[in-house]
């Protein structure tokens, strides 16, 4: 079944639903272009059934390679026209020919966004452990082999076209007594400023934070004020990133974004929601309300800084899907992003302002709801349209039996490299 065909029998419906809101929306054009030019990169990790400590229930059809990680991706942005980046995570995806990776994406429409460092784990034949932390270790050897890991994750990154690199850290402790503070976060500083100078001078370094796990006691990068300490004694190419899962509960993720905004330091996001901690979700799944906040002070921020929307934050998502068939949740989790966005753009950002002066309360909420609450679907169905996407990507997925030719072409017994 083609796109065009399944569009076909939804058009008529879709006319009607974006007729309406063209008709009470300002500037629709303009809305519609920032939709079609916003893209959310797909890390290469997230194409494969993703797992827990306790099990993984792969769903066959996996990409064995990352060939066939770009394919899917390049699936996934066929349908939806905002899957046009992957970030690629090393050592699980080393590109052997970069030459042809490169070309290969391309031909799909996609570039390669942020390179991913990976010191949280052991590897096959890794000379040492980080068991005890990478930069932050006390051993000088093993923060050299964490440092010369980033450096060859940012030579990859330039051979691909890629133009920044992010860093997480599981580096921590579990017990009180177990790293004297001051000393870990002196040795990862030291750490972080050897792979600074190995950035070209077009990249940027984003400096991960989380609140917890796998280190319960202390993390080395444990919050935005930690990431953005790093980020200011390493120099302008560094900004601190959130992933939306990295804090501790109820934290206003919101405020944390319009300040790293108004000082310059906001790298980028990682998307995904949850319930309890760093759950890892289906982005909008569980706190849609809380990803509208946030993405209301992304479009307040960006614009007064006059920033690019689509060009000057990196935006990917980072969810474990445990439970769905991968490429299903990945369109739902960007399906997700593109609605609040849309609805994000939507603020009466005038009314919003003469309220907060007045100290109007109740019409600063009710300017905010009145946006969260108007259907922007066709909106968002709208832009794909017009970029020659479908109008339903995931029921077109389904309606196509895509995971059945995937199976078919790849078996069913497939385990993507990853989490």
């Amino acid at each position: 079944m083609e796109i065009a065909q399944h569009n076909e029998s939804l058009l008529a419906a879709h006319q009607r639903a974006f007729n309406y809101i063209a008709g009470e929306t300002d500037q629709t054009e303009a809305i519609l272009n920032k939709l079609a030019a916003f893209q959310v990169a797909i890390p290469s990790w997230a194409l494969g059934t993703g797992g827990t400590r306790f099990g993984r229930f792969p769903a066959g059809g996996e990409p064995r390679n990352l060939e066939e990680k770009i394919e899917d991706i390049g699936l996934l942005h066929k349908l939806n026209q905002s899957s046009g980046a992957i970030s690629l995570h090393i050592p699980w995806d080393i590109p052997s020919n970069p030459a042809n990776i490169r070309a290969l994406a391309a031909e799909h429409g996609i570039r390669f966004d942020a390179m991913n460092s990976n010191t949280f784990q052991d590897q096959p034949g890794q000379a040492l452990s980080y068991k005890f932390g990478s930069l932050q270790h006390v051993n000088k050897a093993i923060r050299q082999q964490a440092i010369d890991h980033n450096i060859e994750v940012i030579k990859h990154g330039i051979e691909l076209g890629s133009d920044s690199l992010t860093v997480w850290l599981s580096d921590g402790s579990c017990f009180p007594g177990q790293l004297n503070f001051r000393q870990a976060f002196q040795h990862t500083l030291e750490g972080l400023q050897e792979i600074y100078k190995a950035l070209p001078d077009n990249w940027k370094v984003f400096v991960e934070y989380k609140a917890f796990e796998p280190n319960f006691y202390s993390t080395t990068v444990g919050d935005w004020g930690q990431s953005l300490l790093y980020a200011g004694k390493l120099g302008p190419k560094a900004y601190t990133l959130v992933d939306l899962g990295h804090h501790l509960p109820n934290a206003n993720i919101e405020q944390i974004v319009a300040l790293l905004l108004m000082e310059g330091k906001l790298g980028g996001f990682h998307f995904n929601d949850s319930k309890y901690g760093d759950d890892d979700l289906t982005v909008g799944s569980i706190k849609p309300y809380q990803l509208f906040l946030i993405f209301n002070e992304l479009v307040e921020g960006m614009d007064a800084r006059g920033m690019n929307h689509a060009k000057d934050l990196g935006w990917m998502i980072d969810a474990s899907h445990n439970v769905k068939d991968p490429l299903e949740d990945l369109l739902q989790s960007v399906e997700a992003i593109m609605l609040t966005y849309a609805q994000a753009l939507l603020v009466d950002r005038k009314k919003l302002a003469a309220a907060q002066l007045n100290n109007d309360v109740v019409t600063a909420q009710e300017v905010l709801q009145q946006a969260f609450r108007t259907d922007v679907r066709a909106l968002v169905a709208e832009a794909r349209l017009r970029a020659g996407g479908s109008l339903n990507p995931l029921g077109y997925f389904r309606a196509a039996k895509v995971r059945a030719q995937l199976i078919k072409k790849r078996g069913l017994k497939t385990v993507a490299t990853g989490l």
